[in-house]
Parts: structure tokens; sequence; C-alpha cells
């Protein structure tokens, strides 16, 4: 099982929490004015890389905050938990691959 240290409430298994997918995705300022196409890939298309992922996580059975986490996706190692609005920490993608 996976131990995610939530920033608030401290270390809690993974069961507690659920995975908001990619983080720091913009949300279009004028979504009225995309074609379905270019609403379909602001949607549906996230990367799915081999290694460091920034996600959003959402501590749904404690606090039921939302947070940032660095996760390596071959691992699942968690490098690094970070506020939401906040700046991602300097991390080498070329490392977690």
């Amino acid at each position: 099982m996976l131990l995610i240290s939530c920033p608030h409430c401290g270390p809690r298994a993974e069961t507690e929490f659920h995975c908001g997918g990619e983080a720091h995705i913009e949300r279009p300022e004028q979504p009225d004015n995309l074609s379905d196409a270019e609403w379909a890939e602001f949607v549906f298309l996230r990367n799915n890389p081999k290694g460091l992922l920034l996600e959003r996580w959402h501590h749904s059975q404690g606090c039921r905050r939302w947070f940032n986490a660095a996760r390596d996706t071959v691992t699942y190692e968690i490098l690094a938990i970070y506020p939401m609005g906040s700046q991602p920490p300097a991390l080498d993608p070329r490392r977690y691959v």
C-alpha cells in the first residue's frame, strides 16, 4: 500500500485519497470559442509520461482538501507534495525515467 503524506493531516493510507489527474492544467479563457476538437483535447488529452508526473490529489476520507504531488509513475514514489496554486518544486525529470 502507498503511504501518502497529506500536508494537513500527515501520513495516511492511499485508500483515503483520490487522484484528480494531471496538475497545472489551465481552463481555456473562452471555452465557447473552442471547436469540438479543441474542447475534446482540453477535456480528454493528458500527459501520461513514464517518470515524473505532477498530479492533483484529494484527501477525500480525511480533511477533504486538495494538494499537488510530484510522483514517479514507474515506481509510484511520491517525490514532493506542495500546495494548490503554487509552483512545483525543482525536480530533474531525467532522474525519474
